[in-house]
């Protein structure tokens, strides 16, 4: 029976959300279930066939949608951020990526026999690895500092960089099939460039200045930012073929470096379009894949993966990383990890409609190979990068790092206490002045929601073993708890109480979410504790010993709340109002005599 147009696109959104789900569920990266998903809908059950379903809309489709993940991608490319990045994502970035732009090309046109222009493309989308697939993997894998640091940043910056490379690449070919000479191509080149370039300067400058005046409502400034993309990558495109993509490309970059506008809630929104995009239209991608042509390339299709993996790779960080302080050990494993991701997916799938527009033939080997890749590096380095980190000894040690969602007073004064004791800290909080304070102290910030997308790629949890939960706001105590439980585990994610509970009011929180309540004592809130530090009280850090135990410390600190207990292997656990075993460091907040006299 043939399934309705409707009922499809349910499928479609229904699919994408048991894919994404799966993907949280079993912490994998959710190209994985999603590609499973389309392939099983497509070329396997015959039940979604995209060509039949959109029919000539699916070309404006796939465009539009990749239009919004290349505008959101490259609003996370902020010059003051790569200007610290050390001298190897640099040359990743650069030197590294047309070295692999090189070796999968030729492997492509030698081996695959395609033809150069298209060798050329292959080699192009497939230098962007992207955070959201290597994110994920970093926490599986957890490799020490100095390599989680590198393939993180890569991840984050190749995307944008990678992305307007590939572009260029790809308006070379394109306008090579069009060109009446040498010289009519690269004056259309040059064309593209300039209108792509200056538009995207353009729009992202008067869009900018309107948020900055505030010309807009807020709740019409996202819809703004969306229609206004939209609009620049479709009036480039009307002025010169094949411009819109990099006019959203330099908008997003343009828009990132402004100063004195602020993107927070516009990154969210972008986000989660993306999210909705990338979920629904890798879906409808997968699902256009020929089995039968990936399988009929055979032998040449993996020889082109064992070049991916064993030569482009090692030869991109072999010259990336000459002259650095890295063990050879370090190198191998960032020779072994580079998976490809949903964009090159989505650019490519785009690029193989564009060409079979302008009658290219064999423009669909294009995505069958690209989609090989993917899953060649995904699935491969998905299941050995844990076994060769720890087998290389390049694995960090135990986590022992604290995650404090909050930084506010308590926050930060609880932060400063445990840094003082040699525990990794980091503190995030959506406000900017606690988020400023926090920096200001010397304490590591990340300012945003740490359960936000965007968190997911640009925050560094690899040496974290605890979440605690310490704002104000008992909802964002909840977000974090479920979010990061499933994390970390029940036991190593805990909240504060925000403050007494109101009798005969029904609780909004799940008794889940009641059960991670559990920092500090029933009267310690954070009122409470808000309130003794606003009174001159301190959080301080002790050591006890069976020359200096516990009932000697509360004689000289006979109001001390105690808060933790750092025990001989530095392992930190929640105060539970019992004699701490000696020997140990208790954390308490001591209050002073005003304070204590005052009652509280």
């Amino acid at each position: 029976m043939e399934l309705s147009a409707p009922l499809l696109l349910v499928i479609i959104g229904l699919s994408s959300l048991v894919a994404q789900w799966l993907a949280w569920l079993l912490r994998l990266p959710a190209i994985l279930p999603l590609l499973v998903f389309g392939i099983l809908l497509g070329p396997v059950g015959h039940v979604l066939q995209p060509d039949a379903l959109f029919g000539a809309l699916l070309f404006p489709l796939v465009s539009l949608s990749v239009a919004i993940i290349l505008f959101e991608g490259a609003l996370t490319l902020r010059f003051d951020e790569i200007r610290g990045l050390g001298k190897v994502v640099r040359n990743l970035v650069t030197i590294g990526m047309f070295i692999t732009f090189l070796a999968i090309g030729l492997t492509c046109w030698l081996l695959l026999d395609f033809p150069p222009e298209l060798a050329a493309l292959v080699g192009a989308v497939t230098v962007v690895t992207g955070p959201t697939v290597i994110a994920p993997l970093m926490r599986v894998v957890r490799p020490n500092k100095a390599i989680n640091q590198i393939l993180r940043w890569e991840g984050i910056v190749i995307d944008p960089v990678g992305a307007i490379f590939t572009l260029l690449v790809f308006e070379f070919i394109v306008l090579q099939q069009k060109a009446e000479s040498l010289t009519h191509l690269f004056w259309t080149f040059g064309l593209t460039v300039v209108v792509g370039t200056v538009g995207g300067a353009l729009f992202g400058w008067l869009m900018g200045v309107a948020l900055k005046r505030v010309w807009l409502p807020g709740y019409l400034q996202n819809f703004a930012v969306l229609a206004v993309t939209l609009t620049a990558f479709g009036a480039s495109n009307a002025i010169a073929d094949e411009s819109g993509l990099l006019t959203v490309t330099v908008m997003g970059i343009w828009l990132a470096n402004m100063r004195d506008v602020d993107l927070s809630e516009i990154i969210a929104f972008k986000e989660e379009l993306s999210a909705l995009l990338i979920s629904a239209l890798f879906i409808i991608l997968a699902a256009r894949l020929d089995l039968g042509a990936l399988l009929a390339m055979g032998w040449p299709l993996l020889g082109l993966l064992l070049v991916v993996q064993f030569i482009a790779r090692p030869l991109c960080i072999a010259l990336s990383t000459w002259g650095s302080s890295l063990s050879w050990r370090d190198k191998l494993l960032l020779s072994w990890i580079s998976p490809r991701g949903i964009v090159a997916a989505a650019v490519s799938s785009l690029f193989a409609l564009t060409l079979e527009k302008t009658g290219y033939e064999g423009a669909s080997r294009l995505v069958t190979v690209v989609f090989a890749v993917i899953i060649g590096t995904v699935v491969l380095q998905s299941l050995t990068s844990s076994f060769l980190a720890r087998a290389l000894r390049v694995q960090q040690r135990e986590p022992r790092g604290i995650l404090i969602i909050g930084a506010n007073s308590v926050a930060r004064a609880l932060a400063a206490a445990l840094q003082k004791l040699d525990l990794p800290v980091l503190v995030t909080d959506s406000s900017w002045e606690y988020y400023r304070l926090a920096r200001m102290e010397g304490i590591p910030a990340y300012y945003g929601n740490a359960w936000s997308d965007h968190a997911e790629n640009f925050l560094d949890l690899s040496e974290t073993a605890q979440v605690l939960a310490l704002s104000p706001n008992r909802h964002q105590n909840a977000l974090a708890v479920y979010h990061f439980s499933h994390i970390f585990g029940n036991n190593n994610v805990a909240a504060i109480r925000s403050g007494a509970a109101l009798k005969g009011r029904r609780d909004s929180e799940s008794p889940r979410f009641r059960r991670h309540e559990v920092l500090f004592s029933q009267e310690h809130t954070y009122a409470r504790l808000s309130s003794l530090l606003a009174k001159g009280g301190v959080i301080k850090a002790t050591g006890l010993n069976e020359n200096f135990g516990w009932e000697e410390y509360l004689e000289k600190n006979q109001n001390a709340l105690l808060l933790f207990v750092q025990d001989e292997q530095g392992k930190l656990k929640i105060g539970d109002g019992q004699p701490p075993v000696l020997p140990c460091t208790v954390i308490a907040l001591v209050q002073n005599e005003s304070s204590a006299s005052s009652g509280d």
